[in-house]
């Protein structure tokens, strides 16, 4: 993290993003704060690349809560909101492998969740036969990415969620 900013002493990540995901990341020195960010008071939101063309049904049965696999376990997620987005999302272009028309149709969707488990929203859209091709969290709480840049470090002095 130093490259990109002169962080003070003890910032943590609140919450993580794995090597596949892109987005916001609310870094803090304040552990309380984060745990409290973490926790299911405050929403996250996310948008999705999908495998193929979403359909209504698919849509109902992410927002409803479905079972997925956590390790050896199962779990059932809650209920969430989830919409198709109608224009694709202009966000920055990451620099993994690029997707287009000629390896078959994608769609997106949003998804607003109040709990994070191991790669959920993957497991969540793999479940429906939706594979997620990319997530980008964009939202936690009312801190939004609005148009940053990658690795762009926007300080917050405030925090309000």
């Amino acid at each position: 993290m130093g490259a990109l900013y002169d962080f003070p002493e003890g910032t943590m990540a609140i919450g993580r993003l794995d090597e596949k995901s892109e987005g916001l990341l609310l870094l803090t020195t304040d552990g309380k704060k984060s745990e409290e960010i973490r926790s299911r008071k405050v929403e996250k939101e996310y948008y999705v690349m999908l495998d193929g063309l979403i359909t209504n049904e698919a849509i109902e049965h992410l927002s409803n809560g479905l079972e997925i696999r956590l390790g050896k376990t199962k779990y059932k997620t809650l209920p969430c909101t989830v919409r198709k987005l109608v224009t694709i999302p202009e966000i920055a272009q990451h620099s993994g492998r690029k997707r287009d028309e000629r390896h078959g149709p994608t769609s997106w969707i949003s998804i607003t969740l109040r709990e994070g488990k191991f790669r959920q929203i993957r497991k969540m859209t793999a479940a429906v036969d939706f594979p997620t091709l990319r997530l980008i969290r964009i939202r936690i709480g009312k801190i939004t990415l609005e148009e940053m840049n990658p690795s762009q470090v926007t300080e917050i002095s405030n925090l309000i969620y």
